[in-house]
């Protein structure tokens, strides 16, 4: 005969956490007391420790924040910033401001970094089935492209040609935890490959490694499997969301637009409106 649970029984089992323990007078994550960590680690650590369950190491731990700290903003030209701005000038609290931002995160803008992080744990599979870092990376763009189309995530920028300045700064700091021997350099012999094989497939014109694929490198040679790329990648771009929604608010403005209202979008006129 099967023992039905109890009410309470049932209702303390709906949800499953190792997360966090948390009753009246105690709450501890990953079995740490709150009381503990305040005051001992850095957010960083905090945010490894609460998506791994593991304590970083203090040197995983600056290696993890190079990458936090450079995608937290690009700009109003950049989709999420704009709307979040737009959003503020509707009357939106700040955390509508930046739920609006962080929803249009997606395939396009937000997540190369996912991508681009399943694109290099790709090439290190088939380094591991015998075949060498070239011939890797050829057949890891091959394959790529015959599922995602022609535009590598994480490499070239609108904007910044032939360099974006964020990637040159986080792949030297990855090249000195691999020297230190916090990270083994794997991913970032990976990345620059990928980067050199693109230039060599555009005639020797030179490609930028550009955010995402810098931070990718970082993810990856941390541990952190591809798709939480992007929830990091929210997490960064959250702190430009608010400033730009903070900002936006002190400037004032009302039910702002995406272009100045003395323009008006082309009207396109179909043959049966003539």
């Amino acid at each position: 005969m099967t023992t039905q649970p109890s009410d309470a029984e049932a209702v303390r089992h709906w949800w499953r956490t190792s997360i966090i323990d948390m009753e009246p007078g105690r709450i501890a994550f990953r079995g740490h007391p709150i009381e503990k960590l305040i005051g001992n680690v850095s957010f960083p650590q905090m945010i490894w420790l609460m998506v791994r369950g593991d304590m970083p190491t203090t040197d995983q731990a600056a290696l993890f924040e190079t990458a936090l700290v450079a995608g937290v903003d690009h700009g109003p030209q950049a989709p999420s910033i704009a709307a979040a701005r737009m959003a503020a000038t509707c009357g939106l609290g700040l955390n509508n401001v930046m739920a609006t931002a962080v929803n249009m995160l997606g395939d396009v803008h937000g997540g190369a970094g996912e991508q681009c992080a399943e694109l290099y744990f790709d090439i290190a599979d088939r380094m591991d089935a015998g075949a060498g870092l070239e011939d890797a990376v050829r057949d890891g763009l091959d394959a790529w492209r015959a599922e995602h189309g022609k535009i590598v995530s994480g490499f070239g920028h609108r904007f910044h040609k032939p360099v974006d300045p964020r990637a040159p700064r986080l792949m030297a700091l990855v090249r000195q935890a691999a020297a230190k021997g916090t990270v083994s350099g794997r991913y970032a012999d990976i990345g620059e490959a990928v980067q050199a094989e693109l230039g060599h497939q555009r005639g020797g014109r030179p490609i930028a490694m550009n955010i995402d694929g810098a931070t990718a490198v970082i993810f990856c040679e941390l541990g952190f499997p591809a798709p939480l790329s992007r929830g990091l990648f929210c997490l960064s771009r959250s702190v430009g969301v608010l400033s730009h929604g903070w900002e936006q608010m002190q400037q004032g403005g009302r039910n702002k637009g995406p272009m100045p209202p003395q323009y008006f979008p082309l009207y396109e006129a179909k043959d049966d409106d003539r």
